[in-house]
């Protein structure tokens, strides 16, 4: 019998084990479907270029056909490993905008607003460039500069002032937008991802269990309350029961494909499986959203991109010269924020990630030669898809209908083309001279919006953001209260970023360890000012 069982113990997880399982006589466990963080890959930040085909380490969905993306199917991966997706992502620490937030507010999410957020980001973040009244230096999240920067992106950097944008030397500061470098989730060279930060630290207190390798199947449910969860490891189905309560924190896709499974979601798509409704709940699911990125390539001079670049020597300096050079690359080392003429409000509404070697389909399809990819998304998107069961079958994907381009007036396509109009802007700017040879990805570089939107359809992917599934607020529809308590079941809550009722301006893996550590005070009935400590 346990306190709290968390399950998935990827960014939010391990974030909520740390935290729950600090009194000695709260009995915590922590359930995982994937292994443990082993893979030396994991760990070097340049290594994930190799862990994008790793199929044990990555639940390696695939949406269903996109209507108005030429009904392509799109590859999203997501980590499946202790430390979630943090353990391959590509490290940005991003938090979003104060406006993000009391947005979240306005829409019912009380408590939620910049100003009883911001002591989690600082609770949680130790940055290598000491703390100030934004920026934590005692939290267990190593947020750094890069060690190692490819003079490509110093290109882009120049670029991106060249073309109009400001530079900016921290995303995180007083101003979000303009061009500049990354801040990552490193320390002294390596990935810092949430299992190194906040899992390791306190993986041998004995009021902790870790299971690795155990897919939850569903929850245990008993008169309206979530009793315990029932997963299967090593072939062999086991029951974990819970005194306190169940901790769904799987993401933004499993995490309602688990509450439908255990018969909680909408009543007809959980008759149409078989299973029987405990509670008739259409908005789980619902709500889905995601950054649609699309990346503009060039070839370059030979020598200096990453596509060809000596892995004998990338380890070298790396393992043997105290985790320096390529290696300690995130590869999307630079990147920017912008304000396009279509913004509706204040914030941002495109962001770039620049990448020093040529991307395609994820890195999955290597392209002959040397170049550069300028990534660009749409940060607000209006469209929104569903998450639905494919299957009865705990270990079936369930369906993901992203709907990208799909609101009706058309406004996420215009900011698509208006992306990749600005990535063409910059990549043409004199900076880019001496390296820019010709371009790959769209081949030519004088299409119009016919040919932009074109392209748009063709080619764009996710950028990796999925969230919104069991939306926050204090409305009839939502899915958890502003407690990230389940509407209509006791014991039970969802921490991660499934909660989010729309999308933070920027990468969302920061946001949801923030998500946690609020979560975790929640959880222990602490008032908000106690995060300013710890």
């Amino acid at each position: 019998m346990y306190d709290y069982i968390i399950v998935g113990a990827g960014s939010a997880g391990c974030v909520l084990a740390n935290r729950l399982s600090a009194d000695a006589q709260t009995r915590v466990l922590l359930i995982e479907a994937g292994p443990a963080d082993r893979h030396p890959f994991i760990h070097m930040p340049a290594g994930i270029a190799h862990l994008v085909n790793n199929r044990r380490l990555n639940w390696s969905y695939d949406t269903a056909s996109e209507p108005q993306l030429d009904g392509r199917r799109l590859w999203w991966p997501r980590g499946k490993v202790l430390g979630g997706s943090s353990a391959i992502n590509a490290m940005c620490y991003i938090r979003g905008v104060p406006g993000d937030y009391d947005r979240w507010a306005s829409a019912g999410a009380e408590g939620w607003h910049w100003d009883n957020v911001l002591p989690y980001f600082r609770r949680s973040e130790c940055n290598s460039r000491c703390g100030d009244a934004l920026h934590g230096d005692a939290g267990p999240l190593h947020v750094a500069d890069l060690r190692h920067v490819n003079p490509l992106s110093q290109a882009f950097i120049e670029a991106g002032q060249q073309a109009g944008w400001p530079h900016n030397p921290d995303f995180n500061g007083p101003q979000q937008q303009g061009v500049g470098l990354y801040q990552v989730t490193q320390k002294d060279g390596a990935r810092c991802s949430s299992a190194v930060a906040y899992l390791a630290p306190v993986r041998q207190r004995p009021n902790l269990q870790v299971i690795t390798g155990a897919l939850v199947e569903r929850l245990q449910l008993q008169g309206g309350r979530v009793t315990g969860v029932h997963y299967r490891v090593r072939g062999r189905s086991q029951l974990a029961q819970a005194q306190g309560e169940v901790l769904l924190c799987a993401g933004a896709i499993n995490s309602p494909q688990l509450l439908m499974l255990s018969g909680i979601g909408p009543a007809a798509e959980l008759r149409r499986h078989g299973i029987d409704v405990v509670l008739d709940q259409p908005a789980i699911g619902a709500n889905l959203q995601d950054h649609l990125d699309i990346c503009t390539l060039y070839h370059t001079v030979p020598g200096v991109s990453y596509d060809r670049a000596s892995e004998l020597k990338v380890a070298i300096d790396y393992y043997l010269r105290g985790r320096r050079g390529a290696g300690t690359s995130n590869v999307a080392e630079a990147g920017g924020f912008v304000r396009s003429r279509f913004a509706p409000d204040e914030r941002a509404d495109i962001q770039f990630h620049f990448v020093p070697a040529m991307l395609d389909n994820h890195g999955r399809q290597r392209l002959p030669g040397d170049g550069y990819t300028l990534h660009a998304c749409y940060l607000h998107p209006r469209s929104r898809g569903r998450i639905g069961l494919a299957s009865a079958d705990p270990a079936a994907a369930p369906r993901i209908q992203a709907n990208y381009l799909s609101d009706a007036e058309g406004f996420d396509l215009r900011m698509m083309v208006e992306a990749a109009r600005l990535s063409r802007d910059i990549l043409r700017q004199p900076a880019f001279e001496r390296w820019r040879r010709a371009p790959i990805f769209p081949a030519r570089d004088d299409l119009d919006d016919a040919g932009l939107e074109a392209f748009v359809r063709a080619k764009a992917e996710t950028i990796y953001h999925p969230a919104g599934t069991c939306r926050m607020g204090n409305d009839a529809r939502a899915v958890v209260d502003p407690q990230l308590r389940v509407n209509g079941i006791a014991g039970l809550r969802v921490v991660d970023a499934s909660v989010m009722p729309t999308l933070v301006t920027g990468n969302t893996n920061a946001p949801t360890m923030m998500i946690a550590e609020r979560a975790a005070d929640l959880i222990l009935g602490r008032a908000t000012t106690t995060a300013l400590t710890g």
